[in-house]
């Protein structure tokens, strides 16, 4: 997906729901592309939602890939309506019309199309799954609480990008275990002494990189979201949803 621009509000000219309708209303090769991204991101939050609802492995393979398959293909675009809420709302809302189907029709549905979208690790995937807290979440927290630690992935993935584009990659790898927050402890001393700086300059690169962090997750929920006056709303959400996961 292209960069958005950072002029006022034009910045939200390029968004998820911006491209699902785009996508909806032309052939746009460009907004294709952009979907298949969003899939690939996302993917292990609908998994584990499908999972969680006590679906079996290959079930949930099927799927989901089914679900990813009738994406691609615009089936469920009638439902995106970016007033009606987030753009994660909007996928799990799809992914429930997808299994209500499926319960409805369970020998006729044909599950994948015979295609497959994704080249599909199910023992990494289940591997993933059984790492969850055996808690009593639902499918619903489940898939919000894999929602936000992806987009944050998504997040850290961005800006480490960044810096080894800046020829500080090493610097990153040493300090991304600091983006947890201002209480996490901090082996200054130690990372100075690793980097060849002084303890003053680690926390200004600290600071730096979390000042950058916080700019970039602000613009990737500004994907997710139709409206700019959404974004600290959805931004404080996910931090409760990040914190009640214990992460």
């Amino acid at each position: 997906m292209t960069a958005p621009d950072q002029s006022g509000d034009e910045q939200f000219t390029t968004t998820h729901w911006s491209v699902v309708l785009a996508a909806g209303q032309a052939d746009s090769p460009g907004a294709q592309q952009a979907l298949e991204q969003l899939c690939r991101t996302y993917w292990y939050p609908l998994y584990a939602f499908v999972r969680r609802q006590g679906r079996s492995p290959q079930d949930a393979q099927d799927l989901t890939q089914e679900f990813f398959t009738r994406f691609l293909a615009r089936e469920y675009f009638r439902l995106a309506d970016p007033a009606r809420g987030r753009f994660r709302s909007f996928l799990l809302a799809s992914l429930k019309a997808l299994l209500a189907e499926a319960h409805r029709h369970a020998h006729r549905l044909k599950r994948g199309g015979g295609q497959t979208f994704l080249s599909w690790d199910a023992l990494a995937a289940e591997e993933r799954y059984a790492a969850e807290p055996r808690n009593e979440s639902t499918a619903e927290s489940l898939y919000e609480q894999r929602w936000a630690l992806t987009l944050l992935e998504t997040v850290l993935a961005r800006l480490g990008a960044e810096l080894v584009a800046a020829g500080k990659g090493e610097l990153f790898a040493a300090l991304k275990g600091q983006l947890g927050g201002e209480g996490s402890p901090a082996p200054y001393a130690e990372l100075a002494t690793r980097l060849g700086l002084s303890e003053g300059a680690l926390k200004v690169a600290v600071h730096r990189l979390r000042r950058r962090f916080r700019e970039l997750l602000r613009e990737e929920v500004a994907h997710t979201v139709a409206d700019p006056a959404a974004v600290d709303e959805e931004l404080r959400h996910l931090v409760a949803v990040v914190r009640g996961a214990g992460v």
